[in-house]
């Protein structure tokens, strides 16, 4: 394997999967690229045959939260779920499980990002009960218990403190409810962990 590769899910802990991430934001801050290859041609083709992406992504559907820019990661490294608000719905729980329990990854993470519009609608219907059109109403209702919980506790930026709570409440679900996903943490083989994207300053706080 070349000294610039990253090894297989089957040989990387969840650890290194995490300091992996780490090392590409730092890079992304720096302006500096990753290592080595990781969108050419030669990568293209080994991944045609097959995908072992060490992270399972939840992020926010927003254009401005690209996972692969944000952490310096080429192709086939990153399983992506991503919607409005990083809600878990069953399409997104049913591909998170795919990610870890058919192609092995040991990361998983929930990316929340500063000034996130899915969740200030969720905000503006606890405190000025808007309402939305179509979907969008239903959408957002997962994340009000985040804006109710963020509501009581804390102060500060309401919008900033239900971000990192519609977070840490998908990684608690995640971590204690999902039967496919409590065996493998039980076994050191995978870890689940928060994180929040700063929009301003281009960095990811991550909560382990």
């Amino acid at each position: 394997m070349p000294n610039n590769a990253v090894p297989p899910p089957s040989r990387m802990t969840p650890d290194e999967a995490l300091a992996l991430l780490k090392d590409g934001n730092r890079r992304f801050l720096e302006g500096r690229p990753i290592p080595g290859d990781l969108t050419g041609e030669e990568r293209r083709v080994v991944l045609a045959r097959e995908q072992r992406p060490f992270c399972v992504l939840v992020g926010c559907s927003d254009s401005r939260v690209s996972p692969e820019l944000l952490f310096g990661r080429g192709l086939g490294e990153l399983f992506i779920v991503r919607n409005a608000g990083n809600v878990v719905d069953l399409a997104a729980m049913g591909s998170i499980e795919y990610g870890v329990a058919v192609l092995g990854a040991p990361l998983v993470v929930v990316l929340g990002h500063e000034r996130c519009g899915a969740v200030q609608a969720a905000v503006d219907v606890v405190e000025d009960d808007a309402t939305f059109p179509g979907s969008i109403g239903q959408m957002i209702e997962p994340i009000i218990p985040a804006v109710l919980r963020a509501s009581r506790d804390g102060s500060g930026d309401l919008l900033d403190r239900s971000v990192k709570q519609n977070v840490l409440r998908i990684v608690r679900r995640l971590r204690t409810t999902e039967e496919m996903l409590i065996g493998p943490q039980r076994e050191g083989r995978l870890k689940i962990v928060g994180a929040y994207y700063d929009l301003d300053r281009g960095s990811v706080d991550f909560f382990e």
